[in-house]
């Protein structure tokens, strides 16, 4: 059975209300959905692990569920949290294998790291900002310039600009 929104919503009011059966087949709908969510996100081998983590994290915040709110957004807001600190454990581990190559003290391994810590960033924004980002605070293009490379307005160029900055700056916060 794959639930819909309702179903979803209904189940977790029940199981919030003690009613084990309910629970049993929320836990069942919930790690079929996770899994279809995370296919797309990391490599086939980390899901099962990533939807486990999920769903320990999903049955020990059950109770700040509000059944009048809808479940799925609710439901992938603690999926993506989960998924962003895995993604920070795997990079963390990668760039410290990085970091431990005998590179040249001469090389620019500190302009590479910069470069994929910041491609790691960038995959949280829209495309549009990070594409926005990249043309006038990296390349060092007007906004002019930006506006007219990518189609976008001045104005949205601008925009695009500002939140993914305050969404980067966010993101840089949260990880200290």
């Amino acid at each position: 059975m794959v639930a819909d929104e309702p179903t979803l919503a209904r189940l977790m009011a029940s199981a919030q209300e003690g009613d084990k059966a309910a629970t049993n087949v929320l836990l069942t709908e919930v790690g079929m959905w996770l899994e279809r969510y995370f296919r797309r996100r990391v490599p086939p081998h980390q899901i099962d692990d990533l939807v486990q983590e999920v769903l320990i994290a999903f049955y020990t915040k059950r109770a700040t569920f509000d059944p009048a709110r809808p479940f799925l957004p609710w439901l992938a807001a603690i999926a993506r949290y989960r998924w962003v600190d895995h993604l920070r454990k795997v990079y963390k581990h990668d760039s410290q294998e990085l970091m431990d190559d005998d590179a040249s003290q001469d090389s620019e391994e500190e302009v590479v790291l910069a470069r994929v810590s910041l491609d790691r960033l960038f995959v949280q924004l829209t495309d549009k900002q990070a594409e926005a980002i990249e043309l006038v605070k990296i390349g060092g293009l007007s906004i002019k310039e930006a506006s007219e490379k990518t189609g976008q307005s001045e104005s949205l160029v601008k925009v695009n600009i500002h939140r993914g900055l305050r969404k980067l700056a966010s993101l840089v916060e949260k990880a200290d």
